[in-house]
């Protein structure tokens, strides 16, 4: 394994704890923010207080505590023999307890809780029993991220979270809960107002032009529409146009449930339901019902088992199109100068702010369902972006909802500045490795089949046959073939407490029909292998561009990713015994942003070596010329 890098750039949130100074940057003025809004207006040493109407909102959000805890109460009081209203009583001073002390909690926090913007920092004391001063440099923001629920849009409040380019820890984002709705959207131009990038936007501002056109349909594989403007977001000039870039049309619906959880979205909504029907002390009633419908599958299956499934997607469609609804409802995607601003949410609003300084490349993600339907996903490769797991709707470097494939590749290249070029397919060899892969896989899964089925079967004989009479049993006659005290155990179990059924099954043709079906596992895994080997390597592909390393990979999950050849760090180039033999290796690319590194697997090596080396000029030279060195010696 050959390494080469340079260190990347490096964002920070410094922390003290109690007692720690007030931090750099001084507290009186707050510099560029002078003209914007009520920022500016600060007083008593620049340190400002949260929203006063938070413990209002904490009340109110409280009371879904309450319905747990008034059916937890109700539950215990009702074997009891208390009368209607003490119990009526007990619920509301439980209910009053906890919304008081939910706002009572919330107003120490505001009691305790300061921020202030200087020119030079974003800064925040807070905490009810350990104090804690945290500080953001201003020119270390990579976003600002404005969120409000239902119940703080209900009393204007906003969440505002600030990102940096720390990448490890979850504790990597400044949150101010909350502010108003007006001073936190002033606080997120003053943030973002002191960078206007040279680099990747002017100030110049065109008319909004959205780019949800039936024209993209037509886009060409050379970066140009049919009419022959540039597909990249590009002015004749260079420069980048701002205004609007996509907002949400209500069709993208159909990709919604191009999902996994389309069709296990029924049990987890089953799951959820039984645990709340547990609560309520329901439990017998939930077993009774799924008693009944089991005993309906084993009466009528060929009835039950479709009606089951078709429930089970039916609830699943329904279950996708209310989530992308609530997370997708008002979707706008807008560029800013120097910025790009996505805004969505039915119920819970949100609004990010990205700098596009900020942006190291652009991915598109193809899930095997969505991309059969058509559809992809855009997501930036940024720094300072979290996310959340694999829900792609609280991702906050996901761009777009599943949209249309070449509305998803406009998007992607008017995002990165550039179209995307052709990519070159990777040698035979990266398909003829995962076919003997697969292959392998198969004659691994036949053998361990084999293996159960005959010692399933020798139990079976075991089992099966009668203890002979012999000393063992203790009955005259000849020997056991095997244990006569274990044989008869066996036995008289199974007769007397199974009535022989279970000899009969194991001994009957139903044993036979089980054992023959075993074997259709391994063909099942061959053919799985063979199509995963297929769809992988015809995925695999890369091209190097002027600004970008176009990467392609994945079967199951294709994603594609333009990283800018500036964001690469460094290099790691990996060869496995097999890959070796087979004259190829794997180049992982690595960056600040993002998940920090991105793999061109299976490439040939002289391709892989000379794509590195053209990628990042001189970084991978002298390992290069080492290696060639010592090979020659």
């Amino acid at each position: 394994m050959t390494e080469a890098g340079h260190v990347p750039e490096t964002g920070g949130v410094a922390e003290a704890g109690r007692g720690g100074g007030p931090g750099a940057g001084g507290a009186a003025g707050v510099g560029g923010a002078s003209k914007v809004g009520s920022v500016a207006e600060t007083g008593g040493g620049g340190w400002r207080r949260l929203a006063g109407r938070s413990p209002w909102a904490s009340g109110v959000k409280s009371l879904a505590v309450v319905v747990g805890a008034v059916a937890g109460v109700v539950r215990f009081l009702a074997g009891r023999d208390w009368p209607f209203w003490g119990v009526v009583g007990v619920c509301a001073g439980v209910a009053v307890l906890i919304v008081a002390g939910a706002a009572a909690y919330d107003v120490l926090r505001l009691r305790a809780a300061r921020w202030r913007l200087t020119p030079e920092r974003l800064e925040l004391r807070s905490g009810v029993t350990t104090r804690r001063h945290r500080s953001v440099p201003r020119d270390r923001v990579r976003s600002v991220d404005l969120r409000a629920d239902p119940v703080r849009r209900m009393f204007g409040l906003t969440v505002v979270k600030v990102g940096t380019g720390e990448q490890a820890g979850d504790d990597t984002e400044l949150v101010l809960d909350s502010l108003g709705r007006r001073e936190a959207e002033s606080l997120r131009r003053v943030l973002l107002h002191q960078s206007e990038p040279t680099e990747r936007a002017d100030k110049t501002s065109v008319d909004k032009t959205s780019v949800d056109k039936t024209s993209v349909d037509k886009t060409r594989a050379d970066g140009l529409l049919a009419d022959g403007t540039r597909a990249d977001g590009l002015l004749a000039d260079g420069t980048r146009a701002d205004g609007l870039v996509a907002e949400l049309r209500w069709s993208w619906l159909r990709y919604a449930p191009l999902s996994v959880w389309t069709f296990t979205g029924a049990a987890v909504v089953l799951g959820a339901l039984y645990k709340a029907l547990d609560a309520f002390g329901l439990k017998k009633v939930t077993g009774r019902l799924a008693a009944g419908v089991w005993d309906w599958v084993v009466t009528l299956p060929l009835l039950a088992v479709p009606v089951l499934l078709a429930a089970n997607l039916l609830v699943g469609v329904l279950g996708a199109g209310l989530l992308f609804a609530e997370s997708w409802g008002g979707y706008r995607l807008e560029r800013e100068p120097g910025r790009l601003r996505v805004r969505r949410g039915l119920l819970t609003s949100r609004s990010l702010t990205l700098e596009e300084r900020r942006l190291r490349g652009v991915e598109i993600s193809e899930p095997l369902l969505l991309r059969l339907g058509g559809g992809a996903r855009v997501r930036t490769v940024a720094t300072g972006l979290s996310t959340s797991g694999g829900d792609e709707s609280e991702d906050a470097s996901t761009l777009t909802p599943p949209l249309p494939r070449a509305l998803a590749m406009r998007i992607a290249a008017l995002v990165a500045g550039a179209g995307l070029p052709a990519l070159t397919p990777h040698p035979p060899a990266a398909r003829r490795r995962r076919i003997v892969r697969a292959v392998v896989t198969a004659l691994v899964t036949a053998l361990v089949t084999a293996l159960v089925t005959a010692l399933a079967a020798v139990l079976t004989r075991a089992l099966v046959t009668p203890p002979l009479p012999g000393p063992a049993t203790g009955v005259a006659g000849g020997a056991a073939p095997v244990d006569g005290r274990m044989n008869g155990q066996v036995a008289g179990w199974l007769n007397g407490r199974g009535d022989g059924q279970v000899i009969g099954w194991l001994d009957g043709g139903v044993g036979d029909l089980v054992w023959s079906w075993v074997w259709v596992l391994p063909v099942m895994v061959l053919a799985f292998g063979l199509w995963l080997a297929v769809a992988g390597a015809a995925s695999l592909g890369h091209a190097l561009s002027s600004r970008h390393l176009v990467i392609r990979r994945g079967a199951v999950a294709r994603r594609t990713v333009a990283l800018e050849r500036r964001g690469i760090a460094g290099w790691t180039i990996t060869e496995s015994y097999f890959q070796r033999r087979a004259g190829l290796l794997t180049v992982r690319a690595t960056t600040a942003a993002g998940k920090g590194h991105y793999e061109v697997v299976d490439v040939g090596h002289g391709d892989g070596l000379d794509l590195a080396d053209r990628a990042v000029p001189g970084l991978l030279a002298p390992f290069l010329s080492r290696r060639t060195a010592g090979r020659r010696r």
